[in-house]
Order: structure tokens, then sequence, then C-alpha cells
């Protein structure tokens, strides 16, 4: 398995970019708790960051077998074939690919890992939360009603 990249022997481009990478959050996101909202707001109960499955989903609903992962754009990998040449020319580029990169891989192989043990996996951008939320929350809804409809077959 690849090691991760490390800092070492790397500074921050200005002190402001350093104060905001320590200051970003892992979970509680902005549009994390906007969707949280909406699917409350639609009676839907679930749980938070669970520990036991792979990759901690950040919402899950565990009946349904459903994990969903709200992902920065940034840290993910969004549109990645440009941002990866815009970060090339950036400070610490040769730095910034490899994180995402491997971040993009772990996802990756989270998502095996969760359909490997029978869950439906559902990966959100937080750019489409934000923009287009009535449908990320349709997506959703159209999978938990055909999780559910799986799980009366299994029985």
């Amino acid at each position: 398995m690849e090691r991760p990249p490390r800092f070492t022997g790397r500074t921050a481009s200005s002190a402001s970019s350093a104060d905001i990478k320590r200051r970003t959050p892992r979970s509680n996101t902005a549009p994390e708790r906007l969707l949280r909202s909406a699917l409350w707001r639609l009676g839907f109960r679930y749980r938070l960051h669970s520990r036991h499955l792979p990759g901690r989903p950040d919402i899950v609903f565990a009946p349904q077998r459903v994990a969903i992962f709200c992902d920065g754009d940034f840290w993910h990998g969004r549109d990645w074939p440009s941002r990866r040449a815009k970060l090339a020319r950036g400070a610490n580029g040769e730095y910034w690919i490899a994180k995402i990169e491997s971040n993009i891989r772990r996802d990756s192989a989270t998502t095996v890992q969760l359909k490997t043990l029978g869950w439906y996996v559902i990966r959100v951008w937080e750019s489409e939360i934000r923009q287009q939320l009535d449908v990320v929350v349709e997506r959703i809804c159209t999978q938990l009603d055909a999780a559910q409809r799986e799980g009366w077959k299994r029985e």
C-alpha cells in the first residue's frame, strides 16, 4: 500500500493558507449539516459518522444499509483534471496532487469495501448539496426506497 504524502520539508504557501487548512473541519461541515437538516425535515432518522463502517460515512441509514458521504470538492478531487492542472502551477503542487489523489484512491477503496459488505453507497459533492439540494435529497430518497424494497424481498 502506498504511503500517504507528508508535509516534511514543505511549508505553507502563506500563513493564512496554513490557518485555513488547520481550521477545515473533517465532519459536521456546512454542506453536511444542510443535507442532514433537509432529510430530518422530511422525517428521516439516521446515524452520524458510524465508526464501525469503513470510511466512517457522514450519514448512515442502518436498516436500509445506505451510507452517504458528503465529499468536499477540493479535498476529494471534484473536476480533478482541471483542478490537478491548477494545483501543479501553484505552491506545493506536488504535495497537493499526491494528497488529493491519495484521497480519491481511499474513497474508491472505501466504496468497494462497503459494497462488498452489502451497503449502498451514495457520494455527493459539497457543491451539489449547496446548489441542488432538492436533487440530492431526491436521489437519496429514491435509493432509500429501493433499499427498503430490496430488504423486504430478502426477508
